[in-house]
C-alpha cells in the first residue's frame, strides 16, 4: 500500500506563504497525485493535480496563487502557497491515484494521507 505523510502545515497571516510537502512511501512516478482541502462543514475541494508527465490543474480559487509540483527522486509531491487568504483556511491532503488508473479527480484518489492544517488569519 502506498503511505503518504503531510507537512508544512501551520498558521500565517493574510498575503503569507506556506510549502506544503507529501512524503510517499514508494515510487510513484507513473501515478497521478494531488492534493485537495477539507473545512469543517464543507465539502471537500480539489486543489491541484499532476500528471506524470508534469501536466498540471488548479481548483479555480486557487489559480495563480498556488503551485504543485513533484520531487521523483525524493518521492515528494509539494504545494506552493502564496498569496494565502483566511478562505484558504483548512485541513490539506495529499493523494496519489492507483497504479495504471484513469481517474483524475483527486477527490477520487484511493491513497490519502493524513492531513495537514493551514489557518490564515
Amino acid at each position: 500500500d502506498v503511505q503518504l505523510v503531510e507537512s508544512g502545515g501551520g498558521s500565517v497571516q493574510t498575503g503569507g506563504s506556506l510549502r506544503l510537502s507529501c512524503s510517499i512511501s514508494i515510487y510513484t512516478y507513473n501515478r497521478f497525485k494531488g492534493w485537495f482541502r477539507q473545512v469543517p462543514g464543507k465539502e471537500r475541494e480539489g486543489v491541484a493535480v499532476i500528471g506524470s508527465g508534469g501536466i498540471t490543474r488548479y481548483g479555480d480559487s486557487v489559480k495563480g496563487r498556488f503551485t504543485i509540483d513533484k520531487d521523483n527522486a525524493k518521492n515528494t509531491l509539494y504545494l506552493q502557497m502564496k498569496r494565502l487568504k483566511p478562505e484558504d483556511t483548512g485541513m490539506y491532503y495529499c493523494a496519489a491515484e492507483q497504479l495504471y488508473g484513469t481517474c483524475r479527480d483527486v477527490l477520487e484518489f484511493p491513497a490519502r494521507g493524513q492531513g495537514t492544517q493551514v489557518t490564515v488569519s
